[in-house]
């Protein structure tokens, strides 16, 4: 496909306007966060005398340290027991010809289609009957049941495209399903389990009504569920709160930087596959 001079010059420039548009926001919270406490920032003003204590101010009467350790804490016990779970699950119904694998795929499907805000209260009285309300696993455990079914249909597309000549090949070559699945089939799902991963960390380091409601001890809850507490105590302060903000965006930021090739990956070998 030839694609003329004119239609070039236009793609760039829509894409250096939509570039702007997306880092213009954040460029604001940026210049708001730099003002004076005591000054309430009014749209996208570059301060005079930009007070970067703020973010040192907003780290320490935030907790945010501690509350990114919470944080952490989840995101590596949620996200690598939801890969397991999911990749398994997945190879199982897009690669094994099991017994009412239709029925369980139609169940993930149907799970994603349950708003999370309906099912909060419920979770609340089962993570109470659990025993594990006001800690991070009354967080940890709904989030890997609410993952999977997302995460089962993401990994089930990829196995579902991997060409069935492998496996037979490898059947063939005396290999069991677990030495297939180890030795072929992981490999190739690298990208998939990639971009997967860092969708997971991402929704569960911004994951705010559910600390919110399981954890009732500030200390314990995470880093963006503290931003409720944090805006509620620091109201008249709104520089504190954009540095806080800024904080607990910078791990995701820097995540989505560093593996955006993997990430993007993925999408590109969904895309060729469909």
């Amino acid at each position: 496909m030839i694609v003329s001079r004119t239609e070039l010059v236009l793609g760039r420039i829509m894409l250096v306007v939509v570039l702007l548009l997306t880092l213009l926001p954040f460029a604001s919270m940026i210049t708001a966060a730099l003002q004076s406490p005591d000054k309430i920032p009014s749209g996208f003003s570059i301060p005079l005398h930009p007070q970067w204590s703020n973010f040192a101010t907003a780290f320490t009467q935030g907790n945010i340290g501690p509350l990114m350790l919470s944080s952490l804490f989840i995101v590596v016990v949620t996200v690598p027991v939801t890969l397991l779970l999911s990749t398994l699950a997945g190879y199982a119904l897009g690669n094994l010809r099991i017994p009412g694998a239709r029925i369980v795929l139609i169940a993930m499907v149907l799970g994603l289609t349950i708003p999370f805000e309906a099912i909060v209260i419920p979770l609340y009285y089962q993570m109470t009957s659990f025993g594990v309300i006001n800690t991070q696993w009354a967080v940890i455990l709904p989030l890997i049941g609410l993952y999977m079914p997302f995460s089962v249909f993401w990994m089930r597309a990829h196995f579902v495209g991997v060409p069935p000549e492998l496996s037979e090949a490898a059947r063939v070559d005396g290999a069991s399903i677990s030495q297939e699945f180890r030795q072929i089939q992981m490999p190739l799902a690298t990208p998939a389990l990639s971009a997967l991963g860092i969708l997971l960390f991402l929704w569960t380091w911004n994951q705010f009504l559910l600390p919110l409601v399981m954890i009732s001890d500030p200390n314990k809850r995470t880093a963006a569920g503290a931003l409720g507490a944090f805006q509620g105590q620091y109201i008249d302060a709104l520089p504190l709160l954009f540095a806080a903000s800024l904080l607990v965006m910078l791990p995701t930021v820097v995540i989505y930087v560093v593996f955006q090739r993997q990430f993007i990956k993925a999408l590109l070998q969904g895309a060729v596959k469909g």
